[in-house]
């Protein structure tokens, strides 16, 4: 899908900021943090304008939050076969590299009684496939 029809596809007027954080993130085929995405952008765009059509992205679910730890916050396409509430990411502790795995089985929880979740996502922390095979 190219950003165009993302942006279509969720009712919203396109914009050359938001078409170029889709398109930086689309390219990119993994998680990125905000930093990252407006590095890529070379300034193309002021400050007000970048961090208002990147919020409205994050609050029409079309990217969604991925926090790794207390300082460091990721953000990737949310592509239309997640579940807004419940999401499953690898983090490759070598590469840093953060993927979104869409078809991982989220398993049952045991909550206390009276309790209800509202949302789920799973860090599964390893080596990734390249990573893996350069240490062999």
């Amino acid at each position: 899908m190219t950003p165009i029809e993302i942006l279509h596809l969720h009712h919203l007027t396109r914009s050359a900021c938001r078409e170029g954080i889709l398109r930086i993130m689309l390219e990119a085929h993994q998680a990125l943090s905000e930093n990252e995405i407006k590095c890529s952008l070379q300034s193309e765009f002021d400050r007000t304008t970048f961090y208002r059509s990147f919020k409205v992205l994050i609050e029409k679910n079309i990217i969604h939050k991925i926090i790794l730890d207390n300082n460091k916050i990721k953000y990737a396409i949310s592509h239309g076969h997640f579940n807004a509430h419940s999401r499953a990411h690898f983090y490759c502790n070598h590469c840093k590299k953060v993927l979104c795995i869409p078809d991982f089985k989220m398993g049952q929880y045991q909550i206390p009684n009276g309790y209800d979740i509202l949302d789920t996502e799973v860090i599964l922390r390893g080596n990734c496939e390249q990573c893996k095979s350069n240490k062999s």
